[in-house]
């Protein structure tokens, strides 16, 4: 399906595709695609047939940050409405960093800006080789605030500090040494290690999938009290004692395949 702003691709039944769509502008976003993506993320999020979405993009830039001619609008606008635009932003980020389903980043080409944001809320993130990164803002006389909270915590606040303040270039190299980047690949190859992610993913218990990022989120930045320690425990009871929990243990001691992994693995 195509909008305006995006394409929604189903390669096959257990995997959505969200390509950017602007290659023109270098898929830089304005409202509606902000408006767009929000809507695609929140039904890809109640669909119970989704179990991996990519996150990618047309043409030679993944994502340029924030349009021209929709910052020349904006540089009229009141505090009143640049809040509300900024808020819209916010949220849209806010959507796909809760979709329960991982999101795996498709980087082919360069990521400034707001782009930053969309990459950081990817659970897996593969970019090309040759691509670079930049937290541009501050070059505008502007700042990072709504991409912060997912930037400083996929990259850590010691380097989210130079880069913001310095507006410089992170080559793609850099990006996986900070632990932004999880994989970086060549051009030729991005397609086959994308699939090969999918590929992983849909082999993995659907819900436990789920229960793992939705983990990672609860645990992150808690002191390891009684209180988490319980917690911890109780959530893994609890899923051993579920339908796939069952069906994982079974299916490992028996030595075969799980009833969740497509047919054609």
């Amino acid at each position: 399906m195509k909008t305006q702003t995006i394409e929604i691709r189903h390669s096959n039944p257990y995997c959505t595709q969200v390509w950017l769509n602007r290659p023109d502008v270098r898929n830089a976003f304005n409202d509606q695609v902000i408006a767009e993506l929000t809507q695609a993320f929140q039904q890809i999020a109640q669909d119970p047939q989704v179990r991996v979405v990519v996150l990618a993009a047309h043409g030679k830039a993944f994502c340029a940050g924030a349009d021209l001619n929709w910052m020349r609008d904006m540089a009229g606008y009141s505090w009143e409405e640049n809040k509300a635009d900024a808020q819209a932003l916010a949220d849209m980020l806010w959507t796909l960093d809760q979709c329960p389903v991982p999101i795996v980043g498709r980087l082919q080409g360069d990521c400034y800006a707001g782009g930053m944001g969309l990459a950081a809320v990817c659970d897996v993130l593969v970019a090309v080789d040759s691509m670079n990164f930049c937290l541009s803002e501050a070059r505008l006389g502007l700042m990072p605030a709504t991409i912060s909270p997912y930037v400083i915590r996929a990259m850590g606040a010691q380097a989210a500090r130079r880069y913001m303040v310095t507006a410089g270039i992170i080559t793609a190299i850099d990006a996986h040494r900070l632990g932004f980047v999880h994989q970086v690949t060549s051009a030729d190859q991005i397609d086959e290690v994308i699939d090969s992610f999918i590929q992983i993913l849909a082999n993995n218990g659907t819900n436990a999938v789920k229960a793992c990022k939705q983990l990672v989120k609860d645990v992150t930045g808690r002191l390891i009290t009684q209180e988490l320690r319980a917690e911890t425990a109780k959530r893994i009871a609890d899923i051993r004692v579920s339908d796939e929990g069952k069906e994982g243990l079974q299916s490992f001691l028996n030595k075969r395949k799980p009833n969740w992994v497509p047919s054609s693995s």
